[in-house]
């Protein structure tokens, strides 16, 4: 299946974060791991964890290993839909060469 933005939006959430997260680590792409942490707690808040989304800055080291857990949760996958479906779509090329 191709990487542009119609395919992409027609996959599972479970799916777009499988493919997302194989390719960021194949690519080593801190970025992309720190945009999903950088993400978390708006996504926690959108889907109703709003006592998880205000982690301080403070906080972050210890909720770190929290943090990738959370990113694990199927509601805060569906709400970090939009970062799966433009991080595959950016690196289609890289993916399908």
């Amino acid at each position: 299946m191709s990487n542009d933005l119609g395919s992409l939006d027609q996959l599972p959430t479970k799916e777009l974060r499988e493919r997302a997260v194989a390719l960021a680590r194949h690519r080593w792409d801190i970025a992309f791991f720190w945009r999903l942490l950088r993400s978390l707690p708006a996504a926690e808040a959108a889907v109703g964890h709003l006592d998880h989304s205000d982690a301080s800055v403070a906080q972050a080291s210890g909720l770190f290993h929290e943090a990738l857990a959370a990113e694990n949760d199927p509601d805060v996958q569906v709400a970090l839909r939009p970062i799966y479906i433009d991080y595959l779509a950016e690196h289609a090329a890289e993916e399908s060469g």
